[in-house]
Parts: C-alpha cells; sequence; structure tokens
C-alpha cells in the first residue's frame, strides 16, 4: 500500500517498490520494479511476480541487506538495494 507501514514487506505502489525490514539492522529496504525485472529476467514483472520472487529467494535479500547495512546506513534509517547487491548475495 503507498505510504502505509508494514511489518514484513510490503509493495508500495508510490515508488513501484518492495520494501521490507532487516530487523538485523532496523532498517526498511526498496527494491524497485527494475530491479526485478533484472534479476527474474522478465521485461514486465507484476506485483505478484515481484513478491513471489523474493518469497523464493529471501535469505539473499536479507543478506545483501546485511552487507549494505554494513558499509553505511545508520541504524533505523531507510536504503535501496539493487540488482547487483542481490546477485552477489545469490552467489555460493
Amino acid at each position: 500500500m503507498a505510504g502505509t507501514p508494514c511489518p514484513e514487506f510490503d509493495w508500495r505502489i508510490d515508488l513501484d517498490a518492495l520494501v521490507f525490514f532487516h530487523r538485523p539492522s532496523g532498517c526498511r529496504c526498496f527494491v524497485h520494479r527494475l530491479a526485478f525485472r533484472s534479476l527474474t529476467e522478465n521485461p514486465t514483472p507484476s506485483v505478484e511476480d515481484c513478491l513471489a520472487w523474493f518469497s523464493s529467494h529471501h535469505a539473499a535479500f536479507d543478506a545483501a541487506a546485511a552487507a549494505k547495512a554494513a558499509r553505511g546506513p545508520a541504524a533505523g534509517q531507510a536504503f535501496n538495494l539493487n540488482s547487483r547487491d542481490i546477485r552477489r548475495a545469490l552467489k555460493p
């Protein structure tokens, strides 16, 4: 929903992005639909496609958020994850 806080994850229609809460850092993380285009190799992923991919690869999103949080944003701040951040976390 647009502008409403969500406890774990949701789709922000006003930003066209997934937002999820990364508990260890206390930060909200945003992943734009454009990142999902690259990750899913689908040029027009629906919101449902994006949420399903997030659910299937949740550990990679958490790992990417942890790596980015360690490099900069203070606890409680929001930050963006791009497809490169997530791809790095997918590698063994």
